[in-house]
């Protein structure tokens, strides 16, 4: 069984304004006196107005999908405690009073000095998935499978539609925010682990980005683990959504995987073409079209994401994911997407969508 884990980004809001409030450190301090938070299981971020959570290792969806619901309800009673509530939104709703402060280490403060704008706004939450890989080679060749999909899946987890109190008319915000940054969008064609490798040192020699770290792509072999981590994916309102999603991604692993070892002939979308497709899914989510990624012109999202599915098919039922991921996907189809949800509520005002981030963040079930 291919293992995988997550990890997740929250925002800390305030509970009166929803605006993001500072409170990383209070939060910090809570959470260590919760028992169900484990040693290494909850980190800093970039701004003290935010938060990250990684699961443990995990070979099975129950899994992720047990250890998300305990890490939320955990990490929101520690919020609560600080004065603040925890929301899995994939940008802050309501900007703060003034400049969010950046967590004190030496990396983000360099990186503040480097950038201060994009630091500022950097008011994002996203969620990770790793999945092993056998080897560094066969991650560079499943990143290149990979390149395609991350289109669909910014469309299907799209949750950052508003921005500064405003809907941005994008149903994934937080895509075009994390566009800014030197490197980001989908990753390169790379022609093996040794032409990925040179170029990660090319990059690094300009010093227009300061480590690895920075490499924004919305899929990269990680530095930590043996895995390839897929970050095209705004952080889930719901952890039924995360665990569809991680579900998902770990199929395209997995078919990757089969593809290269069959010598399947690789996808190859034009850079313009696979770029046009992220930008129009982060605009309209599944609310519109999206650009198919075999054929590079609009279908219906719902048959875009048909396609997917038939994709991976062989896979879901190989890791015994089919029936759940399927039943998740059909009631995204049929209920729209967390961006959905956002734009209905702001229309009651800022204390429902308030209610509905904090609410839907540790809720199981819809």
């Amino acid at each position: 069984m291919t293992t995988m884990g997550v990890e997740e980004e929250y925002l800390l809001l305030d509970p009166d304004s929803g605006r993001p409030v500072p409170l990383a450190e209070r939060v910090f301090a809570a959470a260590g006196l919760q028992p169900a938070l484990g040693t290494g299981e909850v980190h800093p971020e970039l701004l003290q107005v935010q938060v990250e959570i990684a699961t443990p290792v995990c070979g099975t969806l129950e899994e992720v999908g047990g250890h998300l619901l305990r890490l939320r309800h955990a990490l929101g009673g520690a919020a609560e405690e600080a004065g603040c509530r925890l929301a899995a939104c994939g940008a802050a709703p309501f900007a703060p009073v003034v400049p969010s402060p950046v967590t004190d280490t030496p990396r983000y403060r360099a990186l503040h000095v480097s950038a201060p704008r994009l630091v500022d706004e950097q008011l994002i939450s996203g969620m990770h998935v790793h999945v092993a890989v056998p080897d560094r080679s066969t991650g560079v060749a499943v990143l290149n499978r990979l390149r395609p999909w991350l289109p669909v899946l910014v469309a299907m987890a799209a949750n950052s539609p508003l921005w500064d109190g405003t809907d941005t008319g994008f149903a994934s915000w937080r895509t075009v925010v994390f566009g800014r940054w030197p490197v980001s969008g989908p990753p390169p064609l790379f022609a093996g682990a040794a032409d990925h490798d040179r170029r990660l040192r090319d990059l690094l020699a300009t010093g227009v980005i300061r480590d690895l770290g920075q490499l924004y792509w919305q899929a990269r072999l990680s530095e930590r683990y043996p895995t390839v981590e897929v970050r095209a994916m705004d952080v889930q309102l719901r952890a039924d959504d995360a665990v569809m999603l991680t579900g998902i991604v770990r199929a395209l692993v997995v078919t990757a995987l089969r593809e290269e070892e069959a010598g399947l002939p690789l996808p190859v979308p034009p850079p313009e073409l696979l770029a046009a497709a992220g930008w129009h899914a982060a605009r309209h989510g599944m609310a519109d079209t999206l650009l198919d990624p075999r054929t590079h012109r609009p279908r219906k999202a719902g048959d875009v994401v048909g396609g997917l599915m038939e994709h991976i098919t062989s896979a879901l039922e190989e890791t015994g994911d089919a029936r759940q991921v399927d039943s998740l996907v059909h009631r995204l189809l049929q209920e729209g997407t967390a961006a959905d949800r956002q734009r209905r509520l702001l229309r009651d005002g800022p204390d429902a969508l308030l209610r509905l981030l904090a609410t839907r963040t540790t809720a199981s079930s819809w």
